[in-house]
């Protein structure tokens, strides 16, 4: 099928004097009919399906299902998803690595060029499941767990950084950087990517899929991302689309302010007990209101961290100007911040005030009344009151 719909979307955009050309949902619009009310995660989807058209993994009913989703809040497609990229920790990275490397050997032996065999899709190994506590309360305790950590995983490490050196598209971050969402929070995550191609610098969203389950973290950015098993991370890392359904999104609607005293703890303990009780599973959760705009983005990430709590594919945030103010803040630079910013007005993936996407079902919760609590006694998605904590100790 001809690559129509894709070809009459392109457009160009300026970002800091530099010309990236895109998708433009506005344009395809055009055909598709109109996406204003949209939930942003899925205009993320829908770019992402109108960028990889090619009549065959992704065909132009695809993105008319997808954009048709308005119609009932909901549809029963299953698509081909491309992330930009993958995450890998070093206990699910390590045997990627090792796989990429037997495809090298087995190349070898047939008499092929082993240097063609490389990741399709930019991965990143955080190395960050290997710690071990062995000493703390002092003020050598952090160098000293590292260098037992080093001594202990020698050989893992030594081979992780033959594979840096060895394949293109392939980064390690060291250990004892961070854990691996916060690394791709602080450090890895663009909001909107960009790349070189055939001669010209191709924006569109960043997004991924990763081997930790909190990955979801990354969605406080407005980067959709969730978790995945091992071989579907491979399979990503090897250019092949992800299988999934259109899914449902259920809005949350933030309003209000938390009051003094009150932390983003007890915001995300009672956002976790709403959703859990609503009902998410394999869902999105997107939020939405003008209660967002004084929340931090450090708050929306942990909301967005406890998306396995409750049970959600993820638990996203779209891009305004506090995602703008914390990648200046983690020292992404005025070029990236520019870009990210023009290009989610231009795909209308902005987060403007009074904006009320369509949803499959709603949730509305008054920052105003969140109460101090607590989580447990056993499990981190149960949520009880400061002053009943005595009383659900002794039941438990």
């Amino acid at each position: 099928m001809s690559s129509t719909l894709r070809e009459a979307s392109k457009d160009t955009l300026q970002a800091k004097d530099k010309t990236y050309h895109y998708y433009s949902l506005p344009l395809a619009a055009k055909s598709l009919g109109n996406i204003t009310r949209l939930p942003k995660s899925l205009k993320v989807l829908l770019e992402n399906l109108l960028r990889w058209q090619d009549g065959n993994s992704v065909t132009e009913e695809d993105i008319h299902a997808l954009a048709g989703w308005l119609k009932n809040a909901h549809a029963d497609r299953e698509i081909a998803y491309r992330p930009a990229r993958v995450l890998m920790q070093d206990f699910t990275g390590v045997p990627a690595v090792v796989d990429l490397a037997a495809m090298r050997e087995a190349v070898k032996r047939l008499g092929g060029d082993t240097a063609k065999v490389n990741p399709l899709s930019p991965v990143d190994l955080v190395i960050d499941h290997s710690v071990t506590v062995d000493r703390f309360g002092d003020d050598e305790a952090f160098e000293e767990n590292v260098r037992l950590e080093m001594e202990r995983n020698h050989e893992r490490y030594v081979f992780l950084k033959w594979g840096k050196q060895a394949f293109s598209r392939f980064s390690v971050v060291p250990p004892g950087t961070g854990i691996c969402h916060q690394v791709n929070l602080e450090y890895l995550g663009k909001a909107v990517w960009s790349e070189l191609q055939d001669g010209e610098w191709i924006a569109y969203p960043d997004t991924l899929v990763g081997t930790d389950s909190h990955t979801t973290m990354i969605n406080g950015l407005g980067v959709l991302g969730w978790g995945v098993g091992g071989i579907e991370a491979e399979a990503a890392m090897l250019g092949q689309p992800v299988s999934m359904l259109i899914p449902d999104v259920v809005g949350f609607k933030l309003t209000g302010k938390l009051r003094e005293g009150i932390t983003a703890t007890d915001l995300v303990l009672t956002v976790t007990q709403m959703l859990r009780k609503h009902g998410v599973v394999g869902k999105f959760v997107e939020f939405y209101g003008d209660g967002l705009d004084s929340l931090p983005l450090a708050d929306r990430a942990t909301i967005a961290n406890m998306s396995p709590e409750y049970g959600a594919t993820c638990g996203f945030f779209p891009i305004d100007a506090v995602t703008l103010d914390y990648m200046r803040l983690s020292g992404r630079s005025e070029d990236q911040v520019e870009l990210v910013e023009k290009y989610a007005k231009a795909q209308g993936m902005w987060r403007n005030p009074g904006d009320e996407p369509i949803f499959t079902s709603t949730l509305e919760l008054d920052m105003n009344d969140v109460e101090a609590s607590l989580a447990g006694p056993k499990r981190p998605q149960d949520r009880v009151a400061l002053p009943d904590v005595p009383k659900a100790f002794c039941r438990q």
